[in-house]
């Protein structure tokens, strides 16, 4: 029963490991997005500025 509990927290601690570093990339990759989103429409605005 030890070695049963034992290996499903060994299991239990790696899963927690792996969603973790899943959500520190998804939080990486929105914020990467959002600022390159940002750049594009200021992009946008000035060559839409520029043509008038």
């Amino acid at each position: 029963m030890v070695s049963f509990l034992n290996g499903f927290f060994s299991y239990l601690m790696v899963m927690i490991v792996i969603v973790a570093v899943i959500a520190v990339a998804v939080t990486i990759g929105i914020t990467l997005r959002k600022n390159k989103d940002k750049k594009a429409v200021a992009e946008v605005a000035e060559q839409t500025a520029g043509d008038e």
